[in-house]
């Protein structure tokens, strides 16, 4: 913190981000590196993911699309919005 303020990244709190960006698209790597992309329906406190209109990529390279997605938890890396 830099004159009492938070800079990006800073004191957010991911269950209000995560709650900011359903609806939204966004990219969810995994631990495999597979990714999807696809639009946030919903997500849990264990960060299981429900996505629509979800493509998944392998090693940047479009592979499959799917109408609903839904993934578990643990096997996420991050989820960020696009």
């Amino acid at each position: 913190m830099e004159n009492g303020t938070a800079t990006q990244g800073e004191g957010r709190d991911p269950s209000g981000f995560l709650s900011e960006i359903i609806g939204s698209q966004v990219t969810v790597k995994l631990n495999s590196g597979v990714v999807y992309k696809g639009e946030l329906q919903s997500v849990d406190g264990y960060m299981n993911i429900a996505l629509e209109k979800t493509e998944e990529h392998v090693n940047g390279v479009k592979k499959r699309s799917y109408g609903d997605a839904f993934v578990r938890g643990n096997n996420v890396m991050y989820i960020s919005a696009d």
